[in-house]
């Protein structure tokens, strides 16, 4: 199996020039390679360039260029043009089914973060030795870079990546290795529903609190943002000092709501992974459930439009998208993966309005938000724990179903 790694680097002042050089680099072919594709379509009639042609003149723009582009990785740069004919496939794909293509831009300096180096050894090379209480990446054009190793690397290391965020760097690294060891059986089974007011419900009827972590930082987002908004856009290189520590004040605040959520993510899957065996959970499709609602034009009043509930839609998709219902789902497909855990996704459909005791399915089993009262029998509970009781009986039958 594939394993990915993070760490964070400890570049010099010179190092950091030197990434940052690199970056702006490989950014001038990608967006150079954008353009060729562009002129060949628009004035050629209609031809499309491909990689292997865009990676054959690799060489002689090296050549060309030796100062710029000559003294990075070559294997670098032929991931940087895979990475926009791979923006292309999914556009054409995009086209071709009819959904909204959406044409690959042109990078800025500071939209393009991350240059890969398909295979260790090949202009980049990483190295934990294992008596050396210091690990070092060394990268071709760049040097040895000190790296914050805050855990061991298990297999043999495939690919590297240097990632910017902010003022931080990164690489991310990819190891091949032997499957783990699965867990020991518990003999417990579990299932859950995901929601707003709580974060998570599960069949046992635990409660897991939604920290909506965005919610809390929005004072702090909004005046950071209040505080940028003074200042004129500018590419980066013609901001002020103060511009820029605008810039970068709202970028943090940001990556701190996103580092507690992917903690809160991994903490609570840890939880479920270690005490139970088979975890269930809605087949969500979360990016139809945060669609923005469509207007409705008024017939009596031509330019005008009819209430849609568009205020409160809003509110909820924020709410969702503070929730990160999709980091949770794939850690959890991952960690369980890992642990040798069973995860099954049920459709969604009438898990909160049909009764556990008798079957009975009706809206009007749920007439709040948390409570459940069956019409037909009578039985009441807490709407989301009943979601979650029959989230975890169509697991088990959606898995006879598809012994595959």
């Amino acid at each position: 199996m594939i394993r990915a790694y993070k760490f964070l680097m400890r570049p010099t002042v010179g190092r950091q020039i030197a990434l940052g050089e690199m970056l702006r680099d490989h950014c001038g072919l990608y967006n150079g390679a954008l353009q060729e594709r562009r002129d060949a379509y628009r004035h050629v009639s209609r031809t499309s360039v491909k990689y292997g042609q865009q990676s054959a003149q690799l060489k002689e723009i090296r050549a060309f260029d030796p100062e710029r582009h000559g003294r990075w990785s070559f294997s670098s740069q032929q991931a940087t043009l895979r990475r926009l004919d791979k923006a292309f496939a999914a556009f054409f794909r995009r086209v071709k089914a009819g959904e909204t293509p959406g044409c690959p831009r042109f990078r800025g300096v500071n939209w393009f973060d991350t240059v890969d180096f398909p295979k260790d050894g090949d202009g980049c090379r990483w190295d934990a030795t294992p008596h050396d209480p210091v690990t070092r990446v060394r990268l071709q054009g760049v040097g040895h870079v000190k790296v914050n190793q805050h855990r061991a690397v298990l297999g043999k290391v495939k690919t590297v990546g240097v990632k910017r965020e902010g003022r931080k760097w990164f690489v991310v690294l990819t190891a091949e290795q032997d499957r783990p060891e699965p867990l020991p059986a518990t003999g417990s089974v579990v299932g859950i529903d995901m929601g707003i007011a709580s974060f998570l419900t599960d069949s046992n009827g635990v409660h897991v609190e939604n920290p909506r972590h965005a919610r809390k930082a929005a004072a702090k987002l909004e005046a950071a943002q209040r505080a940028l908004s003074r200042y004129p856009r500018r590419k980066a290189k013609n901001r002020t000092r103060k511009h820029q520590r605008a810039v970068e004040r709202v970028a943090n605040l940001h990556g701190k709501v996103r580092r507690r959520r992917l903690d809160h993510a991994h903490k609570t899957v840890l939880g479920l992974v270690r005490e139970h065996d088979l975890i269930a959970h809605e087949d969500l499709k979360i990016r139809n459930m945060s669609k923005t609602v469509a207007s409705k034009p008024d017939p009596d009043k031509p330019g005008a439009f009819l209430p849609n509930g568009a205020a409160a839609k809003t509110g909820l998709n924020r709410s969702i998208a503070d929730a990160g219902w999709g980091v949770f789902l794939t850690i959890l497909t991952s960690k369980a993966e890992s642990a040798g855990r069973e995860v099954i996704a049920v459709d969604p459909r009438n898990t909160s309005r049909q009764c556990p005791e008798c079957g009975h399915t009706a809206k009007e089993n749920r007439p709040t938000q948390e409570k459940f009262h069956c019409v037909s029998c009578g039985h009441r509970a807490h709407a989301d724990v009943v979601g979650a009781t029959n989230v975890l009986r169509a697991g088990p039958v959606r898995r006879n179903a598809n012994p595959a």
